[in-house]
């Protein structure tokens, strides 16, 4: 794919879904060239369409690509030409039941964990040295329960929220690992909470949520396009708030959990 090197690049992974909807449009509301990045190309032109109804001067585009599948991202790189400007890692899976991918990972860690892991690794090459490039990665405050000897819940009972909640704490983890070895190429890289949003991931997880994508959206598009989140690395935020993570202060953790993720890519 080649990009318009004009204007600023974002991709957008989970585009389709209620936030990542939110997050894609909010940004081509701010002239960002938007790609919108997903496994369904039926909902990916859906979406593509919908935006272009509301603002017919957008370039906005689609790129399909399995999330969950470290061939399908390498495939994204390979046909990627120019600059990237943002990268907001987004796609989330919530199964009830304990599903493989193809490559024999749990699909949940697949895809909200080596997901925003493969994007990151495999992308930030088309973001160095480049003015004001970012990585927002949307978790959550939902996080916890991380076992570094049972991530894919080969010993444990699978249980969706388990997995959930361990996705968001690794996702964070990540967050500090990659700004820490991104930052010789000065790509800033940061999390967040996006809100409580009704949508079929919360739904799944038995939750309802409060909020509009629009609302949940906000702090992501901050992260990804404001000036006061120009200097940010390796940090945590809700509601445009920096907070403490208790998951950033374990460094061998951190760095045991990108080991683990690296063998896997």
């Amino acid at each position: 794919m080649t990009t318009n090197n004009n204007s600023k690049i974002a991709i957008v992974t989970g585009a389709y879904g209620a936030i990542g909807f939110a997050i894609a449009k909010g940004l081509v509301a701010k002239g960002y060239e938007v790609i919108l990045a997903g496994r369904s190309e039926r909902r990916l032109e859906e979406a593509v369409a919908t935006i272009m109804v509301l603002y017919p001067n957008a370039r906005v585009w689609y790129e399909v690509v399995d999330l969950s599948r470290k061939s399908s991202v390498q495939e994204l790189a390979n046909r990627w030409e120019g600059d990237l400007h943002v990268l907001v890692n987004n796609a989330a899976t919530t199964p009830r039941e304990r599903l493989m991918t193809s490559d024999g990972i749990e699909v949940q860690f697949a895809t909200n964990v080596m997901g925003y892991f493969w994007m990151m690794h495999y992308m930030s090459k088309f973001m160095k040295d480049i003015d004001d490039a970012r990585i927002v990665n949307v978790a959550s405050y939902w996080a916890g329960d991380l076992n570094m000897y049972d991530l894919m819940f080969d010993i444990r009972n699978y249980n969706n929220d388990k997995a959930y909640r361990q996705s968001k704490q690794a996702n964070r983890m990540l967050t500090v690992a990659f700004a820490d070895k991104l930052k010789e190429d000065g790509i800033k890289v940061n999390a967040c909470h996006p809100g409580d949003v009704n949508s079929k991931l919360s739904n799944n997880l038995g939750y309802g949520g409060y909020e509009l994508p629009e609302k949940g959206a906000e702090t992501p598009i901050w992260l990804a396009s404001s000036v006061e989140a120009q200097s940010f690395s390796g940090k945590y935020f809700e509601d445009k708030n920096e907070k403490i993570c208790q998951f950033s202060q374990n460094k061998e953790a951190i760095e045991k959990l990108y080991r683990f993720c690296s063998q896997i890519s």
